[in-house]
């Protein structure tokens, strides 16, 4: 790759830094989806020594660029987000993918195409951590920023995608703590 190729990736990447999320910070201002990905990335780091027979470099590979698809559409809530949707978002993100170089392109599709099967655990911690962090972000922001349905989505989402992991699973149940505190504390 040459110089102008990786600094083309850069700009279309950089779209990620103004394109809000439906979570808020916890002061109240919308965060970006670079935001969240640097964090579930942090997160993924952080696990090294609770997962010592994963390749964690790869999971924080998975975290950087699985959201690359929003540069395009724009972030669409879980809880809102069609096939339609999903469909339009990898359409533009393939087309993006074909045009960069080649080895590039390669990486990129290799780790779509893991992350999307689910079968490796790198997969599935890459797939919680997503999954966790918008959670503790919940969690972390007003409770005036919450829809009527998070009361209840924040106290059942992503048990089943933890469920592989014992760590993982004791996480999801902190953070169901945490959320039953801040109701309860809150509302």
């Amino acid at each position: 790759m040459n110089a102008r190729e990786y600094l083309e990736i850069l700009h279309i990447a950089e779209k990620l830094k103004d394109t809000p999320r439906h979570c808020t910070t916890s002061n109240g201002r919308v965060e970006s989806v670079a935001e969240h990905s640097w964090r579930i990335s942090l997160m993924a780091f952080l696990l090294r020594h609770e997962f010592p027979d994963a390749n964690i470099d790869k999971v924080v590979d998975m975290c950087l660029i699985h959201d690359l698809g929003e540069c395009f559409t724009g972030d669409i809530p879980a809880f809102l987000k069609t096939d339609s949707d999903r469909k339009t978002e990898g359409d533009l993100l393939n087309l993006w993918i074909e045009k960069l170089p080649a080895e590039i392109s390669k990486d990129f599709k290799d780790l779509y195409q893991e992350m999307e099967v689910q079968e490796t655990k790198e997969a599935k911690i890459y797939k919680a951590l997503d999954k966790l962090e918008a959670l503790i972000q919940h969690n972390e922001s007003p409770i005036s920023t919450w829809s009527e349905n998070e009361y209840e989505l924040n106290k059942t989402y992503a048990f089943n995608t933890v469920e592989f992991s014992e760590w993982l699973t004791e996480l999801r149940k902190e953070i169901l703590k945490d959320t039953l505190e801040k109701i309860e504390k809150e509302k």
